[in-house]
């Protein structure tokens, strides 16, 4: 069974798109710890990063570089890069902006109007 990441990938499920390319895709999280909390997930469904070929895991990094280096671009915010890896089986990087009041594992709540405003400053 496909993961909703695949899903999303697939066009199955809607998202907010922030970046694609090849071999990565990357989307706003809907349930952000901070404004802009970003997930970049490989094209090809694998549980863990580090059981990525080798080509995939480098587009994988390729990708989070770009997508913060974007994202400090357009937030003037330090950018940041978890990877937990418990929620959902596919392998994905969060990258998104510190604030003063940020704190690990908190999640904020963000309409549907605000999710569509942050994607698309971010979006590129």
């Amino acid at each position: 069974m496909a993961s909703i990441f695949t899903k999303i990938i697939n066009g199955e499920l809607p998202c907010y798109k922030i970046y694609e390319d090849e071999k990565t895709f990357a989307f706003l999280n809907i349930n952000p710890e901070a404004r802009g909390d970003t997930l970049v997930v490989p094209k090809v469904e694998v549980d863990k990063i580090y059981d990525l070929a080798d080509e995939d895991y480098s587009a994988l990094w390729l990708a989070v570089k770009k997508v913060a280096k974007h994202m400090e671009e357009v937030t003037g915010r330090r950018t940041i890069m978890k990877v937990i890896g418990k929620d959902v089986p596919h392998a994905h990087v969060h990258v998104m902006p510190l604030d003063d009041s940020w704190e690990e594992d908190r999640i904020i709540k963000m309409s549907d109007e605000e999710l569509r405003e942050t994607c698309a400053e971010l979006a590129f």
